[in-house]
């Protein structure tokens, strides 16, 4: 089962019940609204999701280090769970730059990838947990997840967050590496240089994977909904993207066509993934080594 307003988490005792659950569910209702409007997203599935999911339950006992561009890892005034409520980035492991992520951002991404009841998603670079939660909330007890870690710390606070859910499988590793079934939704959490071919053969027919592709310089690069249709692969640029790298996805060539496609401009004109590399120069945003983006 998703944890939901109604259930009562593990780490429920460590924090003080000040405004009651009853008043905490209203908080999270207008958490959720607040989240989706700064990711322009009208999905009243995602809206419901991050209405019932406990942050809390997902980031250990607070007081929690919010990140400011001010001030980062600002303590929260204390472990009253209201203050985890906001469209704001928590810090997971402040000393190496990692946090929980913002909400809004992954609303979108969570949007575009379209988990429906009973799909099985994929989540590789799962964290501590939260947006797992998130997609588990949305393919429902008749679906499931596969949530990849590759920090053993991480993985190992991931794996005690849903320990007895059925429907979440946590798994330590390299999520390029460690095989799954095939998935309607792979949803990745960390900078590639290239889709990762485990990635595109384990997408079913009509499967959607999310895909942030990265520098290594500065981690700066652009996110893509890639959706597979039979063969092929549609490709279609979301947003900028800005985060950790992903162990396993990076190789230099790659890298070296990436940065001259995104210095060049153009992603937003991007409608296929194609898994060849003799596709001719013209018809490509990015051309990597035996794999391009490109336009129709």
């Amino acid at each position: 089962m998703t944890p939901t307003s109604e259930q009562v988490a593990p780490h429920t005792a460590r924090f003080p019940d000040r405004m009651g659950q009853e008043e905490l569910s209203i908080v999270r209702r207008a958490y959720a609204k607040h989240v989706l409007a700064n990711a322009n997203v009208d999905d009243a599935r995602v809206e419901a999701a991050f209405a019932e999911v406990r942050r809390e339950h997902f980031l250990g006992p607070g007081p929690w280090p919010m990140l400011r561009w001010s001030r980062p890892d600002v303590p929260t005034p204390s472990d009253d769970p209201v203050y985890l409520y906001q469209d704001a980035l928590v810090g997971i492991i402040p000393s190496r730059g990692l946090n929980n992520g913002q909400p809004s951002l992954h609303a979108m991404l969570i949007a575009a990838a379209a988990p429906r009841p009973g799909e099985h998603a994929v989540h590789i670079g799962a964290g501590v947990g939260y947006y797992t939660a998130i997609l588990a909330n949305m393919v429902g007890e008749s679906g499931r997840v596969t949530a990849i870690e590759y920090d053993p710390g991480l993985a190992a606070r991931l794996g005690v967050n849903f320990a007895g859910q059925p429907n979440v499988r946590a798994v330590q590793g390299d999520g390029t590496k460690i095989d799954f079934d095939p998935a309607e939704v792979i949803y990745v959490n960390a900078g590639a240089t290239r889709p990762v071919d485990l990635w595109l053969d384990r997408l079913k027919d009509g499967g959607r994977m999310i895909l942030a592709l990265t520098r290594d310089k500065d981690t700066v690069g652009a996110w893509f909904l890639i959706e597979r249709r039979g063969d092929g692969f549609l490709a279609k640029w979301i947003s900028a993207a800005g985060l950790f790298p992903c162990e396993g996805a990076r190789d230099a060539e790659s890298e070296r066509a990436l940065v001259t496609a995104l210095e060049k401009g153009g992603w937003d004109r991007v409608t296929r993934l194609l898994r060849c590399g003799d596709a001719p120069e013209e018809q490509c945003w990015l051309k990597g080594p035996d794999w391009c983006l490109a336009y129709d």
